[in-house]
């Protein structure tokens, strides 16, 4: 919601279903390598400010 998407539009952006965003806003899931760039590169991050890499 920060960057102005829902979450259904957030999965649309980058190919993956609504509740693979909902789990992984929740930490119920750890996202593929792939999938962690590609939603780095959407927000014009890193991996490492996108998702708690130590924990």
């Amino acid at each position: 919601m920060e960057s102005g998407l829902s979450q259904q539009g957030l999965a649309e952006q980058v190919g993956v279903s609504r509740q693979t965003i909902n789990s992984l806003e929740k930490g119920r899931y750890d996202p593929s390598l792939k999938l962690a760039v590609h939603l780095a590169r959407f927000f014009g991050s890193t991996v490492e400010e996108v998702f708690d890499v130590d924990g």
